[in-house]
C-alpha cells in the first residue's frame, strides 16, 4: 500500500509521516508512508492525505504553486475515488470556497464556507487551541472503535476557522466550542478532520488505522 502524504511547504510533516508509520505497524500493514511533492507521486498512490496549517489562502497558493497539483489530487479523488484525508487546513479546502483574508475557492466536494468561528459574547479565545471531545453526528468508519461524547476520547485542535457545511449529511462530528465546530466530515471515499490526528494520542492513532484499513 503506498500512502503519499502531500508535502507542498505548509508545516512539518515529520510528526504525521511517523504517526501513519506507527499507526501502520501496530494494524499489521504493509504500508509505504511517503512525503511527496509531485502530481505523478499523488496519482501512483492508493491513499492520499492532504495536511494544512496556517491561513487558508495561503495552503490553497502553496498547492497551486505546484504544476498539476491541484489536478492530481482531483483525479485521486473523483476520478479514481481512491481514500483521501484533509487534515485541518487541508479538511477545509474540500470545501467550496475559503473566506479568510477575501474569498479563496476550494475543490467544492463538501458544500460550504469555511468560517471565523463564533465565540459570541463568551470569554473563549481564538485561535481554539487544545484538547475536545467529540460529539458524532453520525457513524462512520474512520471513528469505529474510538470513544465519543462528553466522557470520550480527546483530540487536539489548533484553528481560528471551521468548514459550516450546508449539507448536515457531510458531516460526521463536531465539537463544542462557543458554537457546534465541525470537527470531522465525510463523503464517499473522501474524509476531513479538523483536529490532528497525529497529534491527538490514542485516538489519533486509532482513526489513522482505520483510514490505511477503510475500503469505501
Amino acid at each position: 500500500m503506498k500512502v503519499a502524504i502531500i508535502d507542498y511547504g505548509s508545516g512539518n510533516l515529520r510528526s504525521a509521516q511517523k504517526s501513519f508509520e506507527r499507526a501502520a505497524r501496530s494494524a499489521g500493514l504493509n504500508a509505504s508512508i511517503d512525503l511527496v511533492s509531485t502530481p505523478d507521486q499523488v496519482v501512483a498512490a492508493d491513499r492520499v492525505v492532504l495536511p494544512g496549517v496556517g491561513a487558508y489562502r495561503d495552503c490553497h497558493d502553496g498547492l497551486a504553486a505546484i504544476d498539476g497539483m491541484w489536478e492530481a489530487i482531483k483525479e485521486h479523488c473523483t476520478t479514481k475515488a481512491k481514500p483521501f484525508l484533509g487534515i485541518c487546513v487541508g479538511m477545509q479546502l474540500m470545501a467550496t470556497r475559503g473566506l479568510e483574508h477575501g474569498e479563496t475557492p476550494g475543490f467544492g466536494w463538501i458544500e460550504g464556507d469555511v468560517d471565523r468561528i463564533d465565540v459570541g459574547g463568551s470569554r473563549l479565545k481564538i485561535p481554539h487551541m487544545g484538547w475536545n471531545t467529540l460529539d458524532l453526528v453520525r457513524q462512520h468508519p474512520l471513528l469505529e472503535g474510538i470513544d465519543t461524547g462528553p466522557d470520550g476520547q480527546h483530540a487536539y485542535f489548533v484553528h481560528s476557522y471551521h468548514l459550516k457545511a450546508a449539507r448536515h449529511e457531510d458531516v460526521v462530528a463536531t465539537a463544542s466550542y462557543g458554537e457546534a465546530i465541525t470537527a470531522m466530515v465525510a463523503r464517499g471515499n473522501m474524509a476531513g478532520t479538523q483536529f490532528h490526528p497525529e497529534k491527538s494520542q490514542s485516538l489519533g492513532l486509532a482513526l489513522i488505522a482505520n483510514f490505511l484499513n477503510w475500503s469505501p
